[in-house]
């Protein structure tokens, strides 16, 4: 900066008030507050009497003057040698409470006739003895307050809306036009790095690099290399999206910009648009830094599909082209690097996701097993934990979890351990937590009769058996009777970790689905409606591996899913096609329900054992499966 050119004033310096806006709005709060308290503290007006009580008054000569108002109201002042606590009347006239000025005042009626009764009662006073009798009009100021309470209050809206303008809010009033993001700098400890960050690695290293780049920006551009606009995080909810970008904020030792995408739409045509654009026009006197907008398919998702609604989606709109504007537009942004997460990847704009803006993708999937240990790892060592817990059970027992239901199964299994009063959490504890994420609340107090404890019984040990004749008695981990929120008992399975399914191995899923109903049918030769959780996610798979997998004869190589979720109000086949895919599901599942009940058929003293011994103890695991199955 040269010696002539003058400093800028930082936008968060808050040593640097705006005199002409701040102290302004401070002055008319105050003028505000002395005028409210003039008001509440001015004394009252004179006493209210009555036309006895005047008369008494100057029948005992102890009126000086009359003062007839607008030849209507009449205020009475009392001689100086009236005393204040003096009774004019004993019962009906008020003390007094002056010794100067009107103390009391009441209606006269018509000046005439006020006139003759004054003038006979003190008609035989002496000429300095009587009461003055002056008449005026009023003087009310009242009208003057009424109109000067808008002005004042007009005054302040303006200079607020002025000095909200001046403040690059894009001359919004009441900084409705300012971006609300938090900004972060490198002296604030968020407390997250990438050492906190288990597991995706692919996407530590790709952030990683963009991070080196904003530290060290000469290595990359001494090749020709330029900076990314753009990195979008995408995956399920709970996968670490916004754990990456605090940990991206703790090692990039930059300024970081959060705001949420939510944050950008306002109730008022072209607000969002102009937060894009002060959010940016901060960024940039800042740079380098890095934008953060967290669900970021509240403002990014497809334009002009489905907008039936003609202009309800406009606002939205407009905040997308100004963010593609301000991302890639005619003026670069050199040195802001914009981060996003979302979990709906798939309905974002086209526009939005072409190199130039979000030059990378990074997709974070649910962790796998080894990742799986890594994240209990983590979040295990602010435990204080006993010798026996092994993370690598816990790992296997937790497939399709997230990180983030990983650290609700070690909050839970802290809870645990300290209302059963313990020191250190053990493995019991973590997995009761389990039991009670997935399953939900133990409900001991439901009270089953001995024929419904029955069912539920053989209904579980038929998902146990089939599970080890269809997969292995490694494939079963706990089964029980005990109920647990809305449901009566469960069988707890390994599930594979597989990328690719097969046709049998899908039919295997719903064969051990439709197994407790099968084993009602074969022990009690009827069923109960206990299914109804298992046939619902039967039809859901069947639906699936026939529209979806392209696994039916009849319909066959065909694919009906809209990755995009944009024909959600129309079927995208006709209605041949409808009945033709309902046929095919029909089909499917009453030919894995007759399989599976064959099996029980053949097996069915192993299904009466397992049935007993769950009565019995209510809650068996593999081992206890062994020894039954021998």
């Amino acid at each position: 900066m040269s010696k002539n050119e003058p400093d800028k004033k930082d936008p968060q310096d808050t040593n640097n008030p705006d005199i002409s806006g701040g102290y302004l709005k401070y002055l008319i709060y105050f003028l505000l507050f002395l005028m409210v308290m003039f008001w509440l503290w001015s004394p009252g007006g004179p006493a209210e009497i009555t036309w006895t009580d005047f008369e008494e008054m100057v029948k005992n000569k102890k009126v000086e003057s009359v003062k007839v108002i607008d030849r209507e109201i009449a205020e009475v002042t009392l001689r100086e040698d009236v005393e204040v606590n003096e009774e004019i009347n004993d019962e009906d006239t008020p003390a007094l409470f002056e010794t100067t000025g009107a103390q009391y005042q009441f209606n006269i009626g018509t000046p005439e006739i006020f006139e003759d009764r004054l003038w006979r009662i003190q008609r035989e006073f002496p000429e300095d003895e009587q009461a003055e009798v002056i008449y005026t009009s009023s003087t009310d100021w009242s009208w003057l307050l009424i109109l000067a309470f808008p002005l004042l209050l007009l005054i302040l809206i303006f200079s607020w809306g002025r000095r909200m303008s001046k403040g690059g809010a894009g001359g919004n009033m009441f900084s409705f036009g300012q971006s609300k993001a938090k900004m972060f700098t490198s002296h604030d400890k968020l407390g997250v790095s990438f050492k906190d960050v288990a597991g995706m690695e692919e996407a530590k290293a790709e952030l990683q690099e963009t991070v080196d780049f904003l530290k060290h920006p000469q290595n990359y551009t001494k090749l020709g290399a330029r900076i990314p606009k753009g990195v979008l995080l995408a995956g399920p909810p709970g996968t670490g999206k916004t754990l990456v970008a605090k940990a991206v904020a703790g090692e990039a030792q930059v300024p970081f910009f959060s705001l949420s995408g939510s944050e950008f739409v306002e109730m008022f045509v072209g607000v969002g648009a102009s937060r894009v654009r002060d959010l940016f026009n901060k960024a940039k006197e800042k740079a380098p830094c890095i934008i953060f907008i967290d669900e970021l398919d509240a403002i990014g998702r497809s334009r002009g599909k489905n907008n039936s609604m003609g202009g309800a989606n406009d606002e939205r709109e407009n905040t997308l082209n100004q963010l593609l504007t301000e991302m890639d537009g005619f003026t670069p942004n050199s040195g802001v690097i914009v981060l996003a997460a979302t979990n709906r990847g798939e309905v974002l704009d086209k526009a939005i996701m072409r190199p130039g803006r979000f030059d990378r993708h990074i997709y974070l999937e649910l962790p796998n097993n080894k990742e799986r240990k890594d994240i209990f790892q983590v979040h295990m060592k602010h435990l204080n934990l006993e010798e026996n817990v092994n993370t690598e059970t816990l790992a296997s027992q937790t497939p399709g979890f997230s990180g983030a239901d990983i650290a609700n199964v070690c909050n839970e299994a802290a809870l645990l351990a300290a209302r059963r009063k313990k020191k250190k959490v053990g493995q019991p504890e973590f997995s009761d937590a389990l039991d009670r994420i997935v399953g939900g609340l133990e409900n001991r107090s439901s009270v089953l009769s001995p024929e419904e404890k029955k069912t539920v019984a053989y209904h579980e040990a038929g998902h146990a058996l089939a599970t080890v004749l269809l997969k292995g008695i490694e494939g079963v981990v706990k089964v029980t009777i005990i109920p647990r929120g809305k449901s009566l008992g469960a069988t707890w399975n390994k599930p594979e970790e597989l990328k690719l399914l097969s046709l049998s191995k899908l039919k295997n899923e719903i064969k051990i689905m439709l197994a407790g109903r099968a084993a009602e049918d074969v022990i009690f030769e009827e069923v109960t409606s206990g299914a109804l959780d298992d046939l619902e996610r039967v039809s859901k798979q069947a639906y699936g591996m026939i529209a979806y997998y392209g696994l039916g004869e009849k319909v066959g190589n065909i694919s009906y899913y809209d990755s995009s979720g944009q024909e959600s109000f129309q079927k995208p086949y006709s209605e041949e096609t409808g009945k033709m895919i309902d046929q095919e599901v029909r089909k499917l599942v009453d030919e894995c329900y007759q399989d599976i009940k064959n099996m029980f058929l053949k097996q069915k003293n192993k299904l009466e054992s397992i049935g007993k011994v769950l009565l019995e103890k209510e809650v068996i695991y593999r081992d206890d499966l062994k020894e039954i199955l021998k």
